[in-house]
């Protein structure tokens, strides 16, 4: 009787980790479930599923780059044609995320993501056959379509099936797919492409969507929508300001990576005073930065929303800040670079976790949103960049366009606060 007394009185006090009904003293004791920790159904293994897809993605936007030389004397074209191969990659992606998004807004979330993958296999298959230039164009353009509709996709895909408390983390571990992009199927794409014709990276490039389309059947759960969820609540969610301040943000403070980055030969070899052969391993390490900062911004996220990301934009400004300072310096240069890598992709995890939370009930179209907003800034960022230099610029005060950039994104990010996202 005491003992009933007392777990009548304060259930928690019982130590052994079981409830006991007094009502009831010949059952079982009922355990007491915590919200678990590690993913919920599918588990890591449909993060890893994923995050591959990402992988192909990003690959598959970024590899062309080292590739074009081969194919403009394939189809007779100039450079600067062939380079349309790149932007029409990224107007795709800001086109395409959102409107694939919003035509499929009645699809089970699962089922989009396979349609999605699948049209990817399709569009590889139509780059690696492409008899013409116009036929290699039309599957860039599609590739970039579905693409970036499955990245905003399988961004909610993994934060619902996750405990609410590590939804940054999963979205880290889906980008993380972008990071290793850029390390490994960039480089390895490469130098595929160059041994054995520009074709057989694209060949590989199918293999992989073919086994991201059996991961995804396999190992992703279906993730149900939120009641009520239609097409209509979804586009309502934009009336709100606070959902394109969050959005611009995302363009801003992600426009400096690429603005770097695009430019980043000519600044090492004419500014820093490096070889053109160490320029490939500068590109490694940020590589090798993001890595380790994806995860990492992914799991302060989930600790505290709001000042991972306003610490990642401050120390991303600073970074620049420091490469200005160090620009001629050859060690300075290696460690700011690597530095750039993992603070410029720790913008990201709480930059999509920051647009989900401020359009909630648009989780889709949001995240598809989000995404093509770092494309904008993918685009954006390198062509303010050339703007500056076709006026006289230095490839040094691609930083400071850079540093600046990264300052407007901050400060739109702290107009658009919200004291309930933290």
């Amino acid at each position: 009787m005491r003992r009933q007394r007392l777990t009548r009185a304060c259930p928690d006090a019982n130590l052994d980790g079981v409830i006991h009904d007094v009502s009831a003293p010949h059952e079982q004791p009922r355990e007491l479930h915590h919200p678990p920790a590690p993913p919920r159904r599918g588990g890591v293994a449909a993060l890893v599923a994923l995050a591959l897809g990402t992988f192909a993605v990003g690959t598959t936007e970024v590899v062309i780059a080292g590739l074009l030389p081969e194919v403009a004397a394939d189809f007779a074209v100039s450079l600067p044609t062939a380079g349309l191969l790149v932007s029409g990659f990224a107007l795709g992606i800001v086109v395409g995320a959102p409107l694939l998004t919003i035509l499929g807004a009645r699809v089970p979330r699962k089922r989009m993501l396979l349609a999605l993958v699948a049209l990817f296999v399709v569009a590889s298959l139509l780059t690696a056959v492409a008899t013409s230039y116009a036929v290699l164009l039309v599957g860039r353009v599609l590739s970039a379509l579905v693409g970036g509709a499955y990245a905003g996709i399988a961004t909610v895909v993994a934060a619902g099936i996750v405990a609410p408390e590590r939804k940054a983390s999963a979205i880290a571990t889906v980008f993380m797919g972008l990071s290793l992009a850029n390390v490994l199927g960039v480089p390895a794409g490469t130098a595929l492409g160059q041994a054995f014709g520009w074709r057989a990276t694209f060949w590989a490039v199918t293999a992989v969507g073919v086994v991201l389309l059996l991961a995804v059947a396999a190992l992703v759960p279906e993730v149900p929508r939120e009641e009520g969820t239609n097409l209509r609540r979804e586009l309502a969610v934009f009336r709100r300001g606070r959902v394109w301040l969050a959005l611009a943000a995302t363009a801003l403070g992600w426009a400096p990576f690429l603005t770097v980055v695009t430019y980043i030969a000519p600044l090492l070899t004419e500014v820093t005073g490096f070889d053109p052969g160490t320029v490939p391993l500068v590109l490694v390490l940020v590589g090798v930065g993001m890595v380790v900062g994806t995860p990492l911004a992914g799991r302060l996220a989930d600790r505290a929303l709001l000042p991972t990301l306003y610490g990642a934009l401050a120390a991303f400004a600073a970074v620049l800040a420091l490469l200005l300072a160090v620009v001629h310096s050859k060690p300075g240069v290696v460690v700011g670079f690597l530095l750039f890598g993992m603070i410029g992709a720790a913008v990201i995890p709480p930059m999509q976790t920051r647009v989900l939370a401020t359009a909630e009930g648009a989780d889709n179209l949001a995240s598809s949103a989000n995404i093509s907003a770092f494309n904008i800034g993918n685009a954006g960022g390198p062509l303010l960049g050339g703007l500056a230099l076709s006026l006289g610029s230095a490839y040094s005060d691609l930083l400071w366009i850079a540093l600046l950039l990264s300052v407007a994104g901050l400060l739109l990010v702290l107009a658009g606060r919200d004291r309930r996202t933290t």
